[in-house]
């Protein structure tokens, strides 16, 4: 878990200091009606936290297997209206959380991590690799939506 602990907390640092470069206008620019702003697709990585947090204790003390339940993420950014939101506030937020992130994982204990949980159409994944998908699917989002900025 060292490495996804590492990864988090280099993203915790590079994020902010890539995205303070736009300004607001910019990070408000959504490239087609059905695709999100930066400002949304932060917003959309504070909901992922907000939920992975949940699943990752809940994870450690329900019967198991754990059955993991989508949410519907275009909802969640809509209602939330990230777009109108301040990005710092959003970053803050997106912060806080990850470090909550961090500081959940580093309190798994190791035998912890191997507890299954049911990722749909009765698929069994460890917590392990949940944690590592969360990483996975943030960096999907930061690398190729988030921070790929112009100059």
């Amino acid at each position: 878990m060292e490495n996804v602990l590492q990864s988090i907390s280099y993203w915790i640092d590079k994020v902010p200091e890539e995205l303070m470069k736009l300004d607001e206008e910019e990070c408000c620019i959504k490239p087609s009606l059905t695709k999100w702003s930066k400002k949304e697709i932060l917003g959309h990585l504070c909901d992922s936290a907000i939920v992975n947090i949940e699943r990752f204790i809940k994870i450690q003390y329900e019967a198991e297997p754990y059955k993991i339940t989508g949410y519907n993420q275009d909802k969640w950014v809509e209602l939330q209206n990230y777009q109108v939101v301040p990005v710092k506030d959003i970053l803050e937020r997106w912060i806080c959380l990850n470090k909550q992130v961090i500081r959940i994982i580093e309190a798994i204990d190791d035998e912890k991590l191997h507890i299954n949980c049911d990722i749909g159409n009765s698929e069994l994944k460890p917590l392990s690799w949940l944690i590592n998908d969360y990483l996975e699917h943030m960096e999907h989002h930061i690398t190729n939506q988030l921070l790929p900025i112009k100059s």
